[in-house]
């Protein structure tokens, strides 16, 4: 289970590192702080998961989930999102030290 939360982190970072390149190039374009909100290149990519993805919140849920928490989220820059995601999946399978004493060692 870590191998594949360190995998997907790893897979959502190259997105996170491909957003991000795409939106320095407009900005050193443009001469101006651009970025690309993610729901702006999700329905460029695939609109119809997009509205597949909205009408299964919304029949499963609440429409104010829709409204209040993932539209902000979608809001975002895309980097910042996937940046976070992978954050979150390689935190998840991060393996800590383990302690290697028996009793107090002091170093």
């Amino acid at each position: 289970m870590r191998f594949l939360s360190v995998m997907l982190s790893l897979f959502l970072l190259a997105i996170g590192v491909l957003l991000a390149v795409v939106d320095a190039t407009r900005c050193i374009a443009a001469n101006e702080w651009v970025y690309t909100p993610l729901i702006d290149s999700w329905q460029a990519f695939a609109p119809s998961l997009l509205a597949a993805m909205e009408l299964a919140i919304k029949s499963s849920s609440a429409d104010f989930l829709w409204d209040k928490a993932v539209v902000h989220v979608l809001q975002a820059p895309g980097w910042a999102v996937f940046f976070v995601l992978a954050f979150v999946f390689h935190a998840a399978g991060w393996r800590r030290k383990k302690q290697n004493h028996f009793a107090h060692v002091y170093r």
